[in-house]
């Protein structure tokens, strides 16, 4: 898969910033950020992880620059496969939530770190059914655990960030079951094609910046 020069990704993050006349929204979260809990058992081989957490373009670009991530699918989560399309989960009546599919390698990176960047800045956990200028359930904050050692960490990891106080508001993330489905073609990799598009340049381009940031040993470029 080919990642974007951080050279690239300051200067874009720059014009969006200019173009919006202001600093674009990133997860505001202390430093050092809580840890989270060891894994329970390290799988062998690749696994995978599904989390949701507005616009799948951004948490796609942002996985993409996690260092043992073998690829990132953008795709919808816990609804139907009927309606697993853009036109019917923007109309906000299917259940889907806009997901990223991560594929890894556990020994390189964890599950609990991966939640880490889900936390700490993929997106802001304390919006309620939305992320910045995208409102309704499709955009919601959830983890679809795939196993039940996943579902584990991420009940103890969200339970410690509450009691850090790591927010200054509840965490509105929700632990959900459902299948994940591919997104169509044009979304897959939409941050990389389009590094340009205004919503990227002030959205998105910022999280990556703050991987590499506050995150730098789980960035890779």
């Amino acid at each position: 898969m080919n990642r974007l020069s951080l050279a690239a990704i300051l200067a874009v993050t720059a014009s969006g910033i200019a173009a919006f006349g202001g600093l674009a929204p990133v997860a505001a979260a202390p430093v050092p950020f809580p840890e989270p809990p060891r894994e329970m058992a390290q799988p062998h081989g690749n696994a995978v992880a599904v989390v949701a957490g507005g616009c799948f373009w951004g948490m796609e670009g942002v996985y993409e620059h996690v260092k043992g991530v073998k690829s990132v699918t953008a795709g919808y989560a816990g609804g139907t496969a009927a309606t697993a399309n853009y036109g019917d989960v923007s109309s906000e009546t299917t259940g889907h939530a806009e997901a990223v599919r991560i594929t890894y390698d556990p020994a390189v990176v964890s599950y609990g770190q991966l939640l880490k960047v889900f936390f700490a800045v993929a997106h802001d956990p304390t919006q309620v059914e939305g992320q910045y200028p995208d409102s309704g359930h499709s955009y919601r904050s959830a983890i679809f655990a795939q196993t039940p050692a996943q579902r584990a960490e991420a009940v103890t990891y969200i339970a410690a960030l509450g009691a850090a106080h790591t927010f200054s508001r509840p965490i509105a993330t929700r632990l959900e079951n459902g299948q994940f489905y591919p997104a169509e073609a044009y979304h897959q990799g939409y941050l990389r094609h389009n590094p340009n598009a205004a919503y990227i340049a002030h959205f998105d381009m910022p999280k990556l910046a703050a991987l590499h940031d506050r995150l730098p040993e789980l960035w890779h470029s």
